[in-house]
């Protein structure tokens, strides 16, 4: 028998149901910060970045709130981009809506 321990479990990125109560879970926040926090503590390890709507306007968000707006992030270990692959996220960028 292996000894050997084995590696926390990561959770997996969101599925579309899940995606759903990211963007609750946002949305219910008072400030785009306290989002943030909100989606790190909920779905860690997965990073999250805040984000100007501005600044993404040429992105489609990946679920779109009352008061914010998620898009799906992935990184090559580098560089982070967006991505609407719900199985592969390494997390969010989040923003206020404009």
């Amino acid at each position: 028998m292996d000894s050997t321990p084995s590696a926390p479990a990561v959770p997996a990125a969101p599925a579309t149901g899940s995606l759903a109560e990211a963007l609750a879970l946002v949305d219910a926040a008072p400030s785009v910060r306290e989002a943030a926090t909100r989606l790190r503590e909920r779905y860690a390890p997965l990073r999250v970045i805040v984000v100007d709507a501005f600044d993404m306007r040429h992105e489609t968000p990946a679920a779109v709130g009352q008061r914010r707006l998620l898009w799906g992030a992935v990184s090559d270990g580098h560089c982070w981009q967006v991505s609407t692959d719900l199985s592969s996220l390494q997390g969010f960028y989040v923003a206020d809506k404009g």
